[in-house]
């Protein structure tokens, strides 16, 4: 266990699944998918599902990743919550 992990519940690796949103818009799923492939190399798009607002204004994208490290978690979230495209993570 690194250093790090201590500081969670979680047992590394883990699946874990990412709630990314953001509005609509061409090449937000292909964004958040290249983003979260620089931090989960071996992020297998298959396992990203995308749902429409009812209004269709916004899209969240769940997307389930093989977190190997709390800071692996933490690196990720912190590059998806501050791109321009995403309003909000879970």
């Amino acid at each position: 266990m690194a250093e790090n992990d201590k500081d969670t519940l979680l047992e590394f690796p883990c699946e874990f699944p990412l709630k990314v949103m953001g509005a609509t818009q061409d090449g937000f799923a292909e964004e958040i998918r290249r983003v979260v492939s620089i931090h989960i190399p071996d992020f297998d798009a298959a396992r990203m599902e995308m749902r429409a607002s009812s209004g269709g204004n916004y899209i969240s994208l769940t997307c389930t990743v093989t977190a190997t490290s709390k800071e692996q978690l933490d690196n990720l979230y912190r590059a998806l919550t501050s791109h321009p495209m995403v309003k909000v993570v879970l």
